[in-house]
């Protein structure tokens, strides 16, 4: 409860020491999540996605900067590539980001994917919930930059932002439905460079064929160069845009619980994994062996390790 009371004062050395307990998984740490979720549900989650490359990381330096100017606690979840050889991850976003890291009132976070999918780190949520606590008010997240594996990803988040480049081939990713479905707001960054036009042309045309209910969000489509900070502060007033739309139009309420549903399948498969991790390597590899010589089934063979006695 120590712990607790300094997160929720905004203590940056226990949010991070926290943080890096539920992303071990430590008990204590898990134990305190608890407590620490009843104090969450006041910060707004902007979801920043687009392939490697793409200038996510710069740009949300100078969101960081944009949100600062109106007031706002920012916080930051940097989701990084894992190294196969250590599992850490490589923290570039943070150096991109290190000019705010004097800021109290801001705290960037960078995870390792740690071979998790559709864009999440495994204690994503957990590290949004310990920065809600601290008084954040909005908290951006930073996807690995899959492509088409980040749906994920945009569910976990109240506004979706996709970055788009000129001459990456962004011009066909947008043909792909799920990223039209997921964003909310398209950013066409570098967009000093040749094809930006077309490239906003090509998305234009795009949701004028997507076939929307009256009254549904239409995204919108915002032009930076991140490297000279153009375009933020239109961005961010397309980011406050959507969250009165989600607030008044009552679709916050269900994007939220939309979260909550994806956030309990998440625990239910963390669980399952930490199952794994601590059933003795003996039986795992005797499991192995009778799935492989057809003596079970992968699905016998599972319920056997679910169905365990618990020490």
């Amino acid at each position: 409860m120590e712990l607790l009371e300094k997160v929720l004062k905004g203590d940056v050395l226990a949010a991070a020491k926290l943080i890096r307990g539920l992303e071990d998984g430590v008990p204590e740490a898990v134990a305190e999540l608890e407590n620490v979720y009843r104090h969450t549900g006041h910060a707004y989650i902007v979801g920043v996605s687009g392939a490697p490359g793409a200038g996510k990381s710069t740009l949300l330096g100078c969101l960081i900067g944009a949100f600062r100017k109106r007031n706002m606690k920012v916080g930051v979840v940097a989701i990084d590539p894992t190294s196969p050889l250590t599992g850490g991850a490589i923290l570039g976003d943070r150096l991109r980001m290190q000019s705010h890291g004097a800021d109290k009132d801001v705290f960037i976070r960078s995870l390792a994917s740690r071979g998790w999918k559709g864009g999440l780190s495994r204690a994503t949520m957990n590290t949004v919930h310990v920065m809600d606590a601290m008084g954040k008010d909005i908290i951006f997240l930073e996807a690995v930059g899959s492509g088409q594996g980040e749906v994920d990803f945009a569910r976990v988040a109240d506004t979706s932002v996709v970055v788009l480049v000129p001459g990456m081939g962004d011009e066909i990713q947008t043909m792909k439905a799920g990223i039209m479905e997921m964003a909310d707001i398209f950013v066409i960054n570098k967009s000093e460079r040749d094809g930006a036009e077309n490239l906003k042309m090509s998305l234009e045309a795009m949701l004028a064929m997507t076939t929307r209910q009256s009254g549904e969000w239409q995204p919108g489509i915002v032009l930076t160069e991140a490297i000279l900070d153009k375009g933020t502060e239109p961005l961010a007033e397309e980011i406050m845009r959507h969250r009165a739309f989600l607030v008044s139009s009552g679709d916050m309420t269900k994007r939220r619980r939309r979260r909550a549903e994806l956030e309990l399948t998440m625990a239910v498969e963390s669980a399952l994994r930490n199952l794994m991790e601590t059933t003795d390597g003996r039986y795992l590899a005797k499991l192995v062996d009778d799935l492989a010589n057809r003596k079970t089934d992968p699905i016998s063979a599972a319920l056997k390790i679910i169905n365990l006695p618990k020490t």
